[in-house]
């Protein structure tokens, strides 16, 4: 009888971007088939071996929307243990702030595409941040993500 082939879980190191501009900060929004869930992201993805988080998410955004980040700088860090689509995860979330460089995108009606190649990844859009204050509102992740950016002002 030979070994089933078991996919080992791993902690997974993300960096996310927060571009805020005022009330509002830019958001992608997700959907967990599993559980029903519609919720927000902030952009960003994979920190690569060997990459600095700044720079992970400057390449994210470059690679999915296409626009150069500047002013980038460490906000904090989070750990996100969860599930999604029924499976667990564990990040460890490195958060940045910045800016795009782009001024057509820091528009309030910007509705922007993140890509892969040609597969459209997720849609983000510029959303107030009280918007995530009550507990009727969709959640905003990684947990704990509305109170560090509350503790920077």
């Amino acid at each position: 009888m030979g070994k089933r082939s078991k996919r080992k879980q791993r902690i997974r190191p993300l960096a996310l971007g927060i571009f805020r501009r005022g009330d509002r900060i830019l958001l992608a929004r997700g959907y967990d088939r599993s559980s029903g869930e519609t919720f927000y992201r902030p952009i960003g993805g994979k920190i690569e071996f060997g990459e600095p988080g700044g720079q992970a998410v400057a390449r994210e955004v470059m690679e999915e929307l296409g626009a150069e980040v500047t002013n980038i700088a460490y906000l904090g860090a989070l750990e996100s243990i969860f599930v999604y689509e029924g499976r667990p995860g564990h990040e460890i979330v490195l958060i940045f702030t910045g800016c795009l460089a782009d001024e057509s995108l820091n528009r309030d009606d910007a509705i922007l595409i993140g890509k892969d190649g040609d597969e459209a990844l997720y849609e983000a859009s510029w959303q107030r941040l009280d918007a995530f204050r009550s507990e009727a509102s969709p959640p905003l992740y990684p947990t704990g993500l509305l109170q560090l950016i509350d503790a920077s002002v």
